[in-house]
């Protein structure tokens, strides 16, 4: 029996990235379903935890209470070692509040415009948060991807950093197809090391049901 399971993001790019890794990787049978498709197209939550996992767990929870779906929330960011792993959990208003992905990488390619290619080690990371609703209770699971920053963009692929984060072969994390980015990616290892939860809520709907 199928089960819905929201996928607690306002982000086009890593709603598709979330139902294709499902579709590659996942062994059971969810359905995923997109907040606006339950009346929580305007639904926010402030995510000024300090830590992914903090939130993470909270958009997880918040987003399950508001519609009493399970929901799967993610928090990710990029870290850069020169930059004393910043902009990590800013990663997506690195550039201020109101920024794109473009003036993102913008502002990280200036800010590191003098660092060697030695210096200019980084990682994804992302905390996958599995929540039921009306429960306090949150499942965890993490994933990094290690790269570094290039000296400039290429990749049509992807979203977000990936036409500036270099693999350790060289290529972009935007250069990649659907299938390989899913194999190695920070949000593929995250939903790779939840999957136990995925299963056990997935069970306790089946006997609830």
């Amino acid at each position: 029996m199928a089960h819905r399971l929201l996928i607690a993001t306002g982000n086009p790019g890593k709603l598709r990235e979330f139902r294709e890794l499902f579709d590659a990787h996942v062994d059971s049978d969810w359905e995923l379903v997109a907040p606006s498709e339950v009346g929580l197209g305007d639904f926010t939550v402030v995510e000024d935890g300090d830590t992914y996992a903090e939130n993470a767990g909270r958009k997880a929870r918040s987003y399950s209470n508001a519609c009493g779906l399970p929901a799967l929330a993610d928090d990710s960011g990029l870290e850069v070692d020169a930059l004393d792993g910043a902009p990590g959990l800013y990663s997506a208003r690195y550039a201020g509040e109101a920024a794109d992905d473009a003036a993102n990488r913008a502002k990280l390619l200036a800010t590191l415009a003098d660092a060697p290619d030695g210096q200019r080690a980084a990682r994804f990371r992302c905390v996958i948060a599995l929540a039921f609703p009306y429960t306090t209770n949150v499942r965890l699971g993490e994933g990094v991807v290690e790269g570094s920053i290039a000296m400039d963009e290429r990749g049509e692929l992807g979203f977000g950093y990936d036409p500036i984060f270099a693999l350790p072969d060289g290529r972009r994390m935007a250069e990649l197809g659907v299938a390989e980015k899913n194999a190695i990616s920070h949000r593929a290892r995250a939903l790779a090391n939840a999957s136990w939860a995925l299963k056990f809520m997935s069970t306790t709907l089946d006997r609830s049901s």
